[in-house]
């Protein structure tokens, strides 16, 4: 019942007293902020805080939140504040994320572990990507956020996303390309 509650009457519910809906808020969440601090460098435990963390944030700040804007939006600009914060203070570790797109239920077994493979390569080949360009990529495909949105969370404008986007793809494209993963860079970044 609670899963179905629209977002902003859901926000002005639990800003009114009713604390425990904030759990919706976070099973909305959790696996997309989670999924965001993996592929931009953060280990599992580490990820794990820093989500933890988002989440703490948004919870103190969420009657200071401007009424009507995206609260998406909003949310992955606190993570990525945070995720920036964290490698300011510390130099995470890249390591490939280990979720992402579902393999089709008619694959084999072997087309699921090569599919693994190749997903796994392609973040590491993220991993070397300047941050700009690996965080509009993250955002615009496995969050699937908007340029207006994108540009709302990282403070760029919406040409510069398309810009990063483009050249963030071109870039990976060289780069799978130099790997032999071509075709599995082109299933993903159509």
């Amino acid at each position: 019942m609670t899963q179905q509650i629209p977002e902003e009457e859901l926000i002005q519910r639990i800003i009114a007293g009713d604390k425990q809906l904030f759990s919706v808020l976070v099973d909305r969440y959790k696996n997309k902020v989670y999924g965001m601090m993996r592929g931009m460098g953060a280990s599992h435990p580490d990820a794990q805080d820093l989500a933890q963390d988002t989440f703490i944030r948004i919870y103190r700040n969420l009657p200071a939140r401007r009424e009507g804007s995206s609260f998406s939006s909003w949310v992955y600009t606190i993570a990525v504040n945070r995720m920036r914060d964290h490698i300011r203070e510390k130099k995470p570790v890249m390591s490939p994320v280990d979720q992402g797109i579902e393999p089709v239920s008619n694959e084999t077994p072997e087309k699921r572990v090569l599919h693994k493979e190749m997903q796994r390569e392609i973040y590491r080949q993220l991993e070397q990507l300047p941050e700009a360009y690996r965080l509009v990529l993250l955002l615009k495909y496995t969050n699937e956020l908007s340029y207006e949105e994108i540009a709302d969370i990282t403070g760029m404008s919406s040409t510069k996303v398309r810009n990063a986007l483009y050249r963030g793809k071109k870039t990976l494209r060289k780069q799978m390309e130099r790997k032999g993963g071509l075709a599995t860079y082109e299933a993903y970044f159509k």
